[in-house]
């Protein structure tokens, strides 16, 4: 198919398609894809995750940007799987920036092999967006699966593990070699299982939290205190936020969870 299409995957899109029928069963399984769920899946590529998931979903939304393979997915479809075919809608755009209603169904699950290089954006755009989103399971480069899972205190939890924390509970869910991809990618894979819930309780705004979130894990080896020096105008009023929200001055980002950020972001001097 690839040949057919003179298709020569980029690095510009994080192109590396999953080759593998084995890989791809085994997302569905681990994504709890049931008859009701319309999935979201994002870059299908040459659709086999796709085909995947049309026997199980009771639709599938498809995300693509490269217009090529946007205009293939549906004649693949028909060609493999004709009976399923009423079940696939297929949306040009750019997961980074698509809006609800360019979709035309609200998603409950996400499941989609995430281009390397924008994974995380377009997972908290998704999230933050699509309010129907229950949960779902991407698949990403393994290290960016440990940051987006990481816990605080761990010394891959960042700006990722917070923000993602936000929106849901997230979770390893197992690891993918690079064989089953093609082009064969220089980095291991690892699949990313996300539960929905509610934000923290907090009277700031998500945008307030991700700012201290930002502050703190700009200069991540600094105290707090002087971290967020730039955010509450000065080292001293960056300490009595902290001292207000019950946060030691001397702790650093890592060591804190979501609702240690929110609370942050509640006493912010104004």
């Amino acid at each position: 198919m690839a040949d057919k299409l003179d298709l020569r995957p980029t690095k510009r899109l994080g192109q590396n398609f999953v080759i593998d029928g084995g890989t791809v069963r085994r997302i569905v399984r681990a994504a709890g894809v049931t008859p009701p769920d319309v999935v979201l899946e994002v870059g299908p590529g040459l659709g086999s995750l796709t085909l995947a998931l049309l026997p199980e979903a009771g639709h599938v939304v498809a995300v693509e940007i490269d217009p090529v393979l946007a205009g293939q997915l549906p004649v693949t479809v028909a060609e493999r799987a004709p009976a399923l075919a009423g079940r696939l809608t297929v949306v040009r755009a750019d997961a980074m920036r698509v809006r609800p209603e360019e979709l035309g169904r609200e998603p409950a699950a996400l499941v989609a092999n995430l281009p390397y290089n924008v994974a995380v954006p377009v997972v908290l755009h998704l999230l933050e967006v699509l309010p129907s989103l229950r949960g779902g399971l991407v698949m990403v480069q393994s290290e960016v699966a440990d940051r987006m899972a990481a816990g605080p205190g761990s010394k891959v939890y960042g700006i990722p593990s917070v923000k993602a924390a936000w929106y849901a509970d997230v979770r390893r869910a197992g690891p993918v070699g690079r064989t089953v991809f093609w082009p064969v990618p220089n980095v291991d894979s690892g699949l990313v299982a996300l539960t929905r819930r509610e934000p923290p309780p907090t009277s700031a705004t998500r945008e307030e939290v991700f700012q201290v979130v930002d502050a703190a894990f700009a200069q991540r080896r600094k105290t707090l205190r002087a971290a967020l020096a730039s955010w509450a105008g000065t080292p001293a009023a960056a300490e009595g936020a902290l001292r207000a929200a019950g946060v030691d001055p001397s702790r650093r980002g890592e060591q804190l969870t979501i609702e240690d950020f929110a609370r942050i972001a509640e006493h912010r001097p104004r």
